[in-house]
């Protein structure tokens, strides 16, 4: 039996609750799934302050989070604090945006993102670009409407995701199109027949490689950048969270 623990980092329940929903129909027989959202912070991420604070929520609540795990997803595109909690935890972590733009390097020469809210197509190119992926990044779309905006009324906006998807094939020659974002959970399977390449959910490849990994088993890091840091002292931090880091 397989375990996994969703971390959503911002505070809307509606969105987690809509994460897992999807993550479930993903997950192999076996796999158990959790998931949690972040104890403060924004209500959906949208924007460079929103995206520090989150780092924050995610690894706070790892830290607060007491039930097994044998992988950790941090189920928001753009992987706020990913970095941080692979460093803090003894089991694999994958990011929405990490383990989508991967595979879709594994299945085309190119790619492109479409997701919700103008202030994410430069955040995730600067991700991507952290990633040394610029090369392979054929375009980041937006929308007008907002994850949060999309989750609440998805069907308003499968005209201008279709439409943008398509776009990124048609203008930017893109091999495969990601579709990124919580609040956009579960949209690709509704949209695929109307995108010329393949169209990745973000919470699939999620799923499917924290499984892969969790098989697996790798060892914790002992040495290098992920190793478990020195302990620290720390003001202000939830008692769990300094505890962790201590």
């Amino acid at each position: 039996m397989t375990e996994i623990l969703l971390i959503n980092p911002n505070t809307t329940q509606s969105i987690t609750d809509l994460v897992l929903r999807t993550a479930k129909t993903f997950a192999s027989k076996g796999t158990t799934l959790r998931a949690v959202s972040g104890a403060f912070g924004p209500r959906y991420i949208a924007s460079r302050v929103g995206y520090a604070i989150a780092g924050h929520a995610a690894v706070d609540a790892f830290a607060n989070d007491e039930g097994r795990k044998d992988a950790v997803v941090l189920a928001c595109f753009g992987d706020p604090g990913l970095a941080a909690l692979k460093e803090i935890s003894p089991v694999p972590v994958v990011g929405m945006a990490d383990s989508s733009i991967l595979q879709a390097c594994a299945l085309g020469g190119r790619f492109s993102i479409v997701t919700g809210g103008a202030r994410w197509q430069s955040m995730l190119e600067e991700f991507v670009a952290g990633m040394g992926l610029a090369s392979r990044l054929a375009s980041v779309r937006t929308v007008a409407p907002t994850g949060a905006d999309i989750a609440r009324n998805p069907k308003a906006a499968m005209a201008l995701l279709a439409k943008g998807c398509q776009a990124c094939v048609k203008e930017d020659r893109a091999d495969v199109v990601i579709l990124g974002g919580a609040g956009l959970a579960g949209l690709a399977a509704k949209l695929a027949n109307k995108v010329d390449v393949p169209l990745l959910d973000g919470v699939a490849c999620a799923i499917s490689m924290a499984e892969c990994l969790a098989a697996q088993n790798p060892a914790k890091s002992r040495a290098g950048r992920l190793a478990k840091a020195p302990p620290v002292d720390s003001i202000g931090l939830s008692k769990a969270l300094a505890r962790l880091i201590g």
